[in-house]
């Protein structure tokens, strides 16, 4: 989605009135409700009209036009957009994940290993997906710093060291 930004993905029901979990993909949970109509990769548009953070670092929300159950199991999964433009301006060496799609993944040495595809996060931490510069499997890589010590936004590349396994 060009343009736009992932900072929310709905979580379970919670309760009998409408309401959802949260996961927030924003450094301040509770900004979600800041940055006005939220917007589904297939167009559909929610208001946030109330959140409260939880115990386990999620968030419940109330969303406008959602007042039972069953309609609030049917958004379980939806990611929320928002676009880039209402988004704050990252720091000197910070990027939003958005930004890392499609840069070129090169070894440290210069020679191509990919393109990013994907920033994923299973709960054990960011993962990168890159699709081979060879083709074939998509590989998935630790995004950490021993294995992604290079971030070059303006350049459009990121430095892989990968481990032994995935070469």
């Amino acid at each position: 989605m060009a343009g736009r930004v992932c900072i929310a993905q709905i979580g379970a029901a919670h309760g009998v009135r409408g309401e959802v979990r949260l996961k927030a993909f924003t450094e301040d949970p509770l900004s979600v409700r800041r940055y006005g109509p939220l917007e589904t990769e297939d167009g559909r548009r929610f208001e946030i009209e109330a959140v409260r953070p939880t115990k386990d670092d999620m968030l419940v929300a109330r969303l406008k036009g959602i007042s039972d159950r069953d309609t609030a199991e049917r958004l379980t999964n939806l990611r929320l957009y928002v676009a880039r433009d209402r988004l704050p301006k990252p720091a000197d060496g910070e990027f939003y994940h958005a930004d890392l799609i499609g840069l070129a993944a090169t070894t440290a040495d210069g020679a191509p290993f990919g393109t990013v595809k994907a920033v994923h996060n299973f709960g054990a931490g960011d993962l990168l997906e890159i699709e081979p510069a060879a083709g074939g499997v998509t590989v998935m890589l630790p995004f950490t710093e021993a294995i992604v010590p290079t971030i070059d936004i303006a350049s459009g590349r990121v430095v892989i060291v990968p481990p032994e396994e995935s070469r």
